[in-house]
């Protein structure tokens, strides 16, 4: 399409026929270009087995394609119908607990189970054979928010389907004890047979197993969506396919689901009250824009509140339209909503619409309606790419390795990126997230925050970027595994440790609180970054290292906080604790590589992002707030073209 995509996720099953053509006629007022339909209308597509009803289908679509509409049409595979949960409860997923889930949610489904497989695929073929050649067709939808619920299944089906994958993986049993260390505890397998799950177990489980099954998890859910795809472009040649992520989502890894589609979408759903919210969904922006490696969709958000937290913040005036602005600022080409008109039954009729219960006389179909005229005039920036001079390293094997039991601390793994993230966010400096060993020639900077996992080759791939002239910075936790999670010996880092001029001998972070008493404890700096600092705090020796910051007080007291080295052309800093004062880093960092901020100065609450020849300030204070000869409202934003 040439415009930007703009609707919501469309559920006409739930309203009587007499409310469609109101649905078209409010379509059409509100700017609507794209319409998701069928997410969830498996029962109603196929009320009994083998027995399809696609008249109403038909009249939908025909409907929306009069009112000049296009169809993301979904192949509702993401909840299955009851009749056939019950007549096959062995496609039940399983917990580690060794609890069958039920029917009467959604995602009540193993991956792995050949039965919901064989049923999925013969409705997508059904589907696809019907609508492939539809007027109003615009991209397929396969199934929904994958792994969303059930991330991981510990069924006999899928313990089944493990073994095959780690027989794959391995080739023999002696080489995946090898590679899982089972000389510990008397681990040892003689067969592929004797491997199960790691299910609920008497205490900390095989850190490897662990990995593993997270790494054939995100594979089997990546199966599901494969199969489905597979059909469509046999069915339904030249059509755009694509599934929802959910931005940090620690279930799949996205970097290879992303290979599969055709086009990258996102749900996302920030918390209104949340003050960190703008920094988050900027992240998460970001993040799918990388995985995309350009332009993305928007495929979820809500217009107000959501149903799930425990207290449901509405948002503000102004703020949906600043979330819709920063995600075609940060390269979507489509802001969707979830959902349409907002449910009268069912789990999610709290969670508001692009038409809410109130009616189009509402604040929210109000804003419904601007938004859609405002990105009706955006459409010259559709297929617009974005060059990031700064990379973040983004890693799910480190997530789910750093997170698990028995570790040296319970560090939450995106809000260590995100740390790193805010100071570039902060100055308007546009970044990219990146897949450890890949090439990242093309960047100024790169960042390594927690990337707790890194083979030799991508240390070795970091460690040459820096001598070819690279400014690399390294955070606490990064390279201290390799990827069957055996430990880098002799200071941890291997490669690194030549372009730092480091080795790490000893962890040491700050007491809990419930050992210390009173408040979180923390850590004093001096140097670069001076003041306090939170969260880490271990060992440095330096071999040739320039010491920037050290720590002050306690056990660590005199040794690197901060250290820079010049290798080859380039630079490494290694930094081994959180500094409350996290900018002075970056400032250094930045002038060392010579990135300038999009907008100097930029007052605090607003942020810069620009995206072809436009420049999108975006003033999330409550204040009016002033950028260069602009003013901005509160909750205001302004679209500068050059």
């Amino acid at each position: 399409m040439d415009r930007i995509w703009y609707g919501g996720d469309y559920n006409p099953e739930q309203w009587p026929r007499d409310v469609w053509d109101d649905d078209v006629r409010l379509m059409q007022r509100a700017g609507v270009t794209v319409a998701t339909v069928g997410v969830f209308s498996w029962a109603r597509l196929e009320p009994r087995d083998g027995e399809f009803d696609f008249e109403w289908l038909d009249d939908v679509l025909g409907r929306l394609h009069a009112g000049g509409v296009r169809v993301d049409l979904a192949t509702a595979t993401a909840s299955p119908p009851p009749w056939l949960a019950l007549a096959h409860p062995e496609m039940l997923p399983v917990t580690e607990e060794g609890v069958r889930l039920s029917v009467g949610s959604r995602q009540h489904y193993s991956p792995s189970s050949a039965v919901y497989r064989r049923y999925a695929d013969r409705l997508v073929r059904a589907l696809a054979e019907r609508y492939a050649g539809h007027p109003a067709l615009e991209a397929w939808h396969v199934n929904n928010e994958l792994a969303c619920h059930v991330p991981r299944d510990f069924s006999d089906e899928s313990a089944a389907a493990f073994r095959t994958w780690l027989t794959a993986k391995y080739g023999t049993v002696e080489t995946l004890n090898e590679a899982w260390g089972t000389q510990f505890w008397s681990q040892g397998y003689s067969s592929f047979e004797e491997v199960m799950p790691p299910r609920a177990a008497p205490t900390f489980r095989n850190p490897t197993q662990l990995l593993d099954f997270d790494r054939f998890s995100s594979d089997a859910w990546l199966g599901v969506y494969e199969a489905e795809a597979a059909i469509l472009r046999e069915v339904s040649p030249g059509v755009p396919i694509t599934t929802n992520f959910m931005g940090f989502f620690k279930g799949l890894d996205y970097w290879r689901h992303a290979e599969a589609l055709d086009f990258i979408s996102d749900d996302h759903y920030p918390d209104p009250a949340d003050p960190a919210a703008p920094v988050i969904a900027a992240a998460t922006r970001d993040l799918i824009r990388s995985l995309a490696g350009g332009p993305w969709i928007l495929m979820e958000q809500a217009t107000s509140a959501v149903n799930w937290r425990s207290r449901n913040a509405a948002k503000p005036d102004g703020m949906h339209r600043l979330l819709s602005l920063q995600a075609v600022a940060r390269g979507a080409d489509g802001v969707m909503q979830f959902q349409w008109r907002q449910s009268k039954a069912g789990a999610e009729k709290f969670h508001s619409g692009m038409v809410p219960h109130a009616g189009e006389d509402s604040r929210i179909f109000r804003e419904t309606v601007a938004l859609g005229e405002e990105l009706g005039g955006l459409a010259d920036v559709v297929g617009s790419r974005q060059q990031a001079h700064i990379a973040v390293l983004f890693d799910w094997d480190s997530w789910w390795a750093l997170e698990q039991e028995a570790t040296p601390s319970d560090l939450a793994y995106p809000m260590v990126v995100l740390r790193w993230y805010r100071e570039f966010w902060r100055r308007g400096v546009l970044v990219d997230f990146a897949r450890p060993g890949t090439d990242l020639s093309g960047y100024a900077v790169v960042v390594a925050p927690a990337t707790h996992v890194l083979s030799t080759d991508a240390l070795e791939g970091l460690a040459a970027y820096t001598r070819s002239g690279g400014r690399l910075v390294v955070g606490y936790q990064t390279g201290i595994l390799d990827e069957q999670l055996h430990v880098h010996l002799g200071g941890y880092l291997g490669a690194l440790r030549d372009v730092l001029g480091i080795r790490i001998e000893e962890f040491a972070p700050p007491a809990e609180p419930s050992i210390s008493g009173g408040a979180l404890p923390t850590l004093e700096i001096a140097g670069l970054a001076a003041g306090t600092a939170e969260e880490w705090g271990e060992v440095v020796r330096v071999d040739d290292a320039e010491v920037r910051s050290t720590f002050v007080g306690g056990m660590l007291d005199g040794l690197p906080a901060i250290t820079r080295k010049a290798s080859g052309d380039g630079t490494a800093w290694y930094v081994a604790t959180a500094p409350e004062d996290l900018a002075a880093v970056v400032d250094e960092v930045l002038d060392s590589a010579g990135v300038a901020p999009e907008v100097p100065d930029l007052p605090e609450g607003v942020e810069a992002v620009r995206r072809g020849d436009r420049l999108f300030l975006l003033n999330w204070n409550a204040t009016e707030t002033r950028v260069g000869d602009e003013t901005l409202p509160p909750r205001g934003a302004a679209i500068l073209r050059d």
